[in-house]
């Protein structure tokens, strides 16, 4: 879903455009966001809730939000958990996960009734009822129903968590277990209420701009096709409109990973341990804090691309700000461990926001088109990019031919890193992407998966022939560090 068909994103773009407009022109209060919010919802009809003071205060936590606050009024920062829930937001979609439809007959049977163990089973004047303060939401009356007139669902929340990370609390409010949740985005993706949202560091990367601070820009590949017809050149030259010194792909990052990956790869085909990718954050969490024995034994020590172009660009330029831009939430998790190189992440909704407080339009800038990360690099954003990098630095070697098995997001990762802890991985290498198609699909980007995918294809047709191994040579990462600790 485009980011202008979900309202709830739709109100979010604008508090960020605001937030935005007013950090750059060093004028960003909370009596202004306030105020903004005022005039966004007038008067005093409601379009979404039960009234315009409930919207205003679901604004209100957005705005904290993008203003790098916690939400909910919580004072005590913690800047590690990312992804938060807005609970004025929340209370829209307090669901019972049991519940009985007008299918019911009321039948003489009453297997509904019989088949409940805790007495919460009820019979009405016109159909069944379920005491909820007895009910256990077992599912047992679900089963036994011969109409099917018992239905029972998960929360749009829950039901997208791949980690069991969500649950509920004593008002039916949705609570994150900040020491399960892999900060994939998944539940935020997943909200129809945009009750769940990311914590966004779109102000400071705006008032160091202002500042004329020295920073560079790292863009993920997944950004082709989101600005309309806007070319990767033309976006480009956008970012550097913004303020930014530099703009460098994060693609090239990707080259160097996948040619000096391979090299562990054939280390651990040698010793025949399987290993994993470690280019998706949200993946490598899932092993770290789930599977903590194959994050010791068979993820990949290598960084990520936007670590390892972000390293190169620290050694090359010490005195500069780096900023990453892409469409994953999890990235800002990532940019605050203790091997970070990166001062902070934006993604792509927020660079958007940006870009139109700045009254830049991509599509009408010139801008000279440009061969710079490979085709492999680039489609590291795409789902099984990356051990197709991985084959072709093989194939560049002249190295043999190796066996990868692509995940196509949380779940399957979950699935596989199961087989793998049980032994039965048949794989050499294991392709974990927390979204389903890629980075393409990430929580941050506004555009469609197919749109963004069909540009990076056209547009990646004239890097055809460029190899790995040139771009790695070109720009030297012979003495960056590209490994992480464990």
């Amino acid at each position: 879903m485009g980011l202008f068909k979900h309202d709830a994103r739709v109100i979010k773009f604008d508090v960020l455009r605001k937030a935005a407009d007013l950090a750059y022109a060093g004028e960003l209060t909370e009596e202004k966001m306030n105020a903004y919010y005022k005039d966004l919802i007038p008067g005093t009809k409601a379009n979404y809730r039960c009234c315009v003071y409930k919207e205003r205060e679901v604004l209100r936590q957005r705005g904290r939000l993008v203003r790098g606050l916690m939400a909910n009024d919580v004072e005590k920062n913690n800047p590690k958990q990312i992804v938060q829930v807005i609970e004025a937001a929340c209370d829209g979609c307090t669901i019972k996960k049991v519940l009985v439809t007008d299918n019911c007959r009321k039948c003489m049977a009453k297997s509904c009734q019989a088949s409940c163990k805790f007495d919460a089973m009820k019979m009405g004047s016109d159909k069944a009822y379920i005491d909820y303060d007895k009910c256990k939401s077992c599912g047992a009356c679900v089963k036994a129903c011969p109409f099917n007139a018992i239905v029972q669902s998960e929360r749009p929340c829950v039901r997208s968590c791949p980690v069991n990370a969500i649950s509920m609390d004593e008002n039916d409010l949705c609570v994150i277990n900040e020491e399960n949740c892999i900060s994939c985005g998944a539940c935020q993706a997943g909200c129809p209420f945009g009750a769940i949202e990311d914590i966004s560091w779109v102000v400071p990367v705006c008032e160091l701009l202002r500042m004329n601070t020295p920073c560079i820009a790292i863009v993920a590949p997944s950004i082709q096709g989101q600005f309309e017809n806007a070319t990767f050149a033309q976006i480009k030259q956008g970012i550097k409109m913004l303020g930014f010194d530099k703009v460098y792909e994060a693609a090239i990052g990707a080259d160097a990973i996948a040619y000096y990956e391979h090299e562990e790869l054939m280390d651990h085909i040698e010793k025949k341990i399987p290993m994993t990718t470690s280019c998706c954050p949200a993946f490598v969490n899932m092993a770290k804090l789930h599977f903590p024995k194959i994050y010791e034994e068979n993820v990949s020590t290598m960084v990520s691309p936007m670590m390892a172009i972000a390293r190169k660009l620290k050694q090359d330029y010490p005195k500069h700000g780096i900023v990453f831009i892409g469409p994953c939430v999890a990235k800002k998790q990532e940019a605050m461990e203790s091997f970070t190189a990166v001062d902070y992440v934006l993604t792509f909704e927020e660079l958007a926001a940006m870009m139109i407080a700045k009254h830049i339009h991509c599509e009408e800038l010139e801008a000279a088109e440009e061969e710079v990360a490979s085709v492999f690099g680039r489609n590291f954003a795409q789902g099984g990019g990356v051990s197709k990098a991985v084959a072709q630095a093989a194939s560049e070697k002249e190295k043999p031919a190796i066996n990868a098995v692509y995940a196509d997001g949380c779940m399957e990762c979950k699935k596989q890193l199961m087989l793998m802890k049980a032994g039965k991985f048949t794989g050499d290498i294991l392709e974990g992407m927390s979204c389903v198609g890629g980075c393409i699909n990430g929580p941050g980007a506004f555009e469609t998966s197919i749109k963004a995918k069909a540009r990076m294809n056209k547009e990646n047709l004239s890097a055809q022939k460029k190899t790995i191994k040139s771009v790695v040579e070109e720009f030297n990462f012979e003495n960056v560090h590209l490994h992480r600790e464990k």
